[in-house]
Parts: C-alpha cells; structure tokens; sequence
C-alpha cells in the first residue's frame, strides 16, 4: 500500500498565509532596490517604489528614488515581497517575488522599466502582466494620497484606523479596486469574513482584472472547501497576470483539491518553469496529483525535484518518507 502524503487543506493554506502572518516576527533583513531603463541607465527623477507582501497585494511600506534610481527598505519583517515601481515617465512595472529570510541580512532587487511613450499594444490588451482598468488610471491625487496613508496604517496593523482611511479614499473615488482590495484584507485581519468578501467583490466589480482580488477570494473559497469555485477565480487571476508564480502555485493547489490533477500538474509545470525560489511545494503538489494518476515514477521525479529545492525541514522530511514508499512500488 502506498503511504500516502498528509497534503491536507490547513497545510495547503498555511503555506500561503505564512507571509502575511510574519509580521509577529522579530528578525528582518534591508532590501535594496535599482530602478532603471532596459539598457541599464538609471531612471531620472523621483519614482516611487512599493513594497508589496505576500499573495494579498497589499502595500506595506512605500519610498521614492534617489537621483541614482536607487531607494532601500530597512528592517523588513520576514516574508514574501515583490516591489511595484510608478513614476509620471515611466510605465508602472513589478518585480519577480523574493523572500526576506534570515539567512540574508541584506538582498538587492533590480527593476527595469520602459518610459511611458513606450507602451505597446501588448502591454495595453493585458499580455505579460496583470491588466490595469481605465478607472485606476483615473484616481485622483487627493485619494492616492487617503490611500497611501492607509497602508502605512496597515503596515503597523492599525486595522480600524485604516479601514477609516481607505473609506476616505474611496468616497473620493469610489472605482478604487485596490482600495477595496486592501479593505479586504484589513476585515480578514479582523475575522470579518462577510465584509472582507464585500470588499473583494467590489474590487472585482471595479476592475474585473485585478488579479490580487481575486487571489484573495480564491483563498476565502479554499478555507470555505469551495474548491470549483476556488479554481474558477485562480484562472481568472492568473489570465490577468500569466506571470506570477505566487498565484500558479495557488491555483496548482486548489485544482488537485478540486480533483483536476492533470491540470495541477500542468501549473506546477509552469510554476518550475518561473523563478520558483520560495514555491518548491509545486513539485509536492504535482507528486500528489501523479499518484493519484497511478504515475508512480512520475511521483517520484517530482519528489526529487522538491528535495533539491528544499533539501531539509519538516516538509522534506515528509517528502523522503514518502519517495521511500513510491519506490518500493516501481517494478
């Protein structure tokens, strides 16, 4: 009999809410970020970079460039991050995701930019990153303003403070997706499940391609054990934005829930085919899904994938056992 891996609902969701829960952590590292144009030059003037944490698209700290294109982040909690750079002259680009850890007391992330004269039509129909609605683009500067001082408030989990202030950035624009998106999070934060999804559907409402909304919905609906539905908002996400392994390794996740285990397979497959650094449990997915498949070698390739891209703790453990069980199965 083939020992089968304990890859449970609360392992699964745990694995991608540890970013957002490590903000009760004490240790934290520097980033430093370089933003230039595609031939390396440095981008002129002040342009603004966020820190964005986790899977949930919320901003957790913000600065601006030096005249170097230069800007750093100093004592960031442990976690997952990528940074979103904008600037009045250039178009608006994020980077790859990357991990805070221990083991680096400090990391740079390079950023390269295309000036805005140069948006192309691909990038205008969505192709090769998360589309952006019109109405976003539409925000006026009183309310960024409203909601940049919501996710310093959020930042130092203020929670009823900031749910205060995005309200005040969205009476001033009420077709603020991102801003119902941060509410969203802010009410999880708080266990209000009812709001939090309100607040995740009017973001979806006032941008049907804001993928972070839908990454967040999904997440709600996995908790919930809805994984169709779970599935049916992952697909959505990951067609506005084809390009983030965060959301590929999620939607891997809920579509062997949802018994698909061809198509987890595949997303995985995508996901190893991407900087992966922090999304090795891809790989403990797509095993899972072979075995259910009867695709016992298979299992096992991607058992051995996994321990070379995290050859110890507790997952690892669990992967050896298993790999151990599945070869003595082979003929």
């Amino acid at each position: 009999m083939v020992h089968h891996l304990r890859l449970s609902l609360p392992l699964l969701l745990f694995l991608h809410l540890q970013p957002f829960e490590a903000a009760a952590q004490l240790q934290s590292g520097n980033v430093h970020v370089y933003v230039t144009y595609l031939d390396d030059r440095a981008t002129n003037g002040q342009v603004k970079v966020g820190l964005i944490g986790g899977s949930n698209g919320v901003q957790v700290a913000e600065t601006y460039t030096n005249d170097r294109g230069q800007a750093e982040f100093l004592d960031v909690t442990l976690g997952n991050y990528h940074v979103a750079v904008s600037g009045q002259n250039i178009q608006t680009t994020e980077s790859e995701m990357f991990e805070v850890d221990a083991r680096k007391g400090s990391q740079s992330i390079y950023v390269r930019v295309r000036p805005a004269a140069e948006i192309d039509s691909r990038r205008a129909t969505g192709a090769g990153g998360a589309m952006v609605s019109a109405s976003d683009l539409r925000v006026s500067k009183k309310a960024s303003q409203e909601f940049d001082k919501a996710t310093k408030l959020i930042a130092k989990q203020e929670w009823k403070k900031a749910i205060d202030q995005i309200n005040k950035a969205l009476a001033l624009y009420p077709g603020y997706a991102e801003a119902y998106n941060n509410l969203g999070v802010v009410y999880a934060r708080l266990g209000d499940s009812v709001k939090e999804r309100e607040a995740l559907q009017k973001a979806i409402a006032a941008n049907d391609h804001f993928a972070p909304a839908f990454v967040n919905l999904a997440r709600m609906e996995m908790k919930e054990h809805n994984f169709a539905a779970a599935e049916a908002d992952l697909n959505k996400a990951t067609a506005a934005d084809p390009t983030d392994p965060r959301t590929l390794a999620l939607l891997a996740q809920a579509q062997l829930l949802d018994v698909h285990y061809e198509d987890a397979i595949a997303s995985a497959r995508k996901v190893h085919s991407m900087s992966h650094e922090s999304y090795a449990v891809v790989h403990f997915v797509a095993a899972r899904a072979c075995e259910k498949l009867n695709r016992l070698a298979d299992a096992v390739s991607q058992l051995k994938l996994f321990l070379t891209e995290e050859p110890s703790g507790e997952r690892a453990t669990a992967a050896r056992q298993e790999m151990a069980a599945l070869q003595k199965q082979l003929p």
